[in-house]
């Protein structure tokens, strides 16, 4: 019975909106409340025969036509879209994690092994998991935030680079002068990519003169 609540709560939904109908203009053409549509809809319940009839005329389909399964069903509100995006950030969140304990198991050997406090192995698990961001980010959304990525990749390199002379008792604060050109250098290489791109798309929407 349940099974059917959803099947009829779907070709509802889709003959409805298919006739440009709100839920309380069909509840009028019924004489039933706005509420009651709403639950079918969500296929909390099933009309009777006789509304089933009158549903079946309004929308010009059979009786049968509004019980026999033509789509799936999907609670109104559902998004498949975000659900993908959802499961997509919980992947880059899981590489991140993964990264992020790798770095913290090296460290703990490290520790361990030679008695030493190497701290800057925990700091590289940030611009490996920028890289790996960056490659899914690619992936999954078109490069968008790309730009932004990519800049705080070059700043957390720079750092690294630094911690690791540091560690060594060489103090190189001379390699952030070269932050500064090298962000300018992103932002300036993600601005022509991004003009380039518009301009591909600009000359595929212009039609062609015969």
């Amino acid at each position: 019975m349940d099974e059917l609540k959803l099947i009829f709560a779907s070709n509802l939904v889709r003959l409805r909106t298919a006739a440009g109908m709100t839920q309380a203009e069909l509840a009028e053409k019924i004489n039933y409340s706005d509420k009651s549509i709403s639950k079918w809809e969500r296929g909390e319940a099933i009309p009777d025969a006789f509304v089933l009839k009158q549903m079946a005329a309004i929308f010009k389909v059979t009786v049968d036509d509004l019980l026999t399964s033509h789509d799936e069903w999907r609670k109104p509100g559902y998004d498949v879209s975000k659900k993908v995006e959802y499961s997509q950030l919980s992947i880059i969140l899981c590489c991140i994690a993964g990264i992020a304990t790798l770095c913290l198991l090296e460290f703990v050997i490290v520790w361990i092994m030679i008695g030493a406090f190497h701290w800057t192995v925990l700091f590289a698990a940030i611009p490996v998991s920028l890289i790996v961001v960056l490659v899914l980010n690619s992936v999954w959304y078109k490069g968008k935030n790309n730009m932004y990525i990519v800049g705080m990749l070059v700043l957390t390199l720079i750092l690294l680079v630094y911690f690791l002379m540091l560690q060594l008792k060489h103090n190189l604060w001379q390699l952030f002068i070269l932050l500064p050109p090298a962000e300018f250098i992103v932002l300036v290489a993600f601005h022509i990519r991004k003009r380039a791109h518009m301009h591909t798309h600009s000359e595929q929407e212009v039609p062609e003169k015969k």
